[in-house]
């Protein structure tokens, strides 16, 4: 190299430059997993969204099917026995158990009940993959201040920075580590 070019590094700044190396490696780890959770979130979102429709469409379809049986029971009162009243009450039963059906399905599990346990599974699993969101981006936040601060401490030769910044990085691992085993934990 050019004389006067080269760089003396101390034993101290080496050592922080690993530190500065681990915590940026970590820092893309939990940026990639906070991306992924927040796509993780809105998909989830659309998917209970139109788990609910579904269950809405059900609910009307049922309703619509009750409110007919019953008027058409109703009317069938005021015709004398025979082949037009066992043809009302077949299709009455008819509705009746496509009814019992939109409530209840779970051979094709489309029924209003396995619709609203699928739907509450989905919301549960979007709240999960939010909170451990807000942990990746805690996390994100913690390693960028510590690798600001190390960074300094080999710009100023103030090791007790490094020290700071060697800290906020292990406030941010382990935010990074609450995400993934129990993200609720704080909040």
């Amino acid at each position: 190299m050019a004389e006067g070019l080269e760089l003396e590094f101390s034993e101290t700044n080496k050592h922080i430059g690993v530190i500065i190396a681990v915590m940026a490696a970590v820092l893309a780890l939990t940026e990639a997993a906070a991306r992924n959770a927040q796509v993780d979130t809105v998909r989830d979102t659309i998917e209970a969204s139109d788990t609910w429709a579904f269950y809405q469409a059900k609910n009307i379809r049922a309703n619509t099917l009750r409110a007919s049986a019953d008027e058409l029971e109703i009317a069938a009162m005021s015709l004398r026995p025979g082949a037009q009243t066992a043809a009302i009450t077949k299709k009455v039963e008819e509705w009746r158990a496509t009814v019992k059906r939109y409530e209840s399905d779970p051979e094709k599990g489309e029924g209003m009940k396995e619709l609203t346990d699928k739907a509450h599974g989905i919301v549960a699993h979007r709240e999960e993959r939010s909170a451990a969101g807000e942990n990746y981006e805690h996390a994100s936040a913690a390693l960028q201040l510590g690798i600001l601060l190390a960074s300094a401490a080999v710009v100023t030769g103030l090791v007790w920075i490094a020290y700071i910044g060697a800290g906020l990085g292990v406030i941010g691992v382990l935010f990074a580590v609450l995400a993934m085993v129990a993200p609720h934990l704080l909040g």
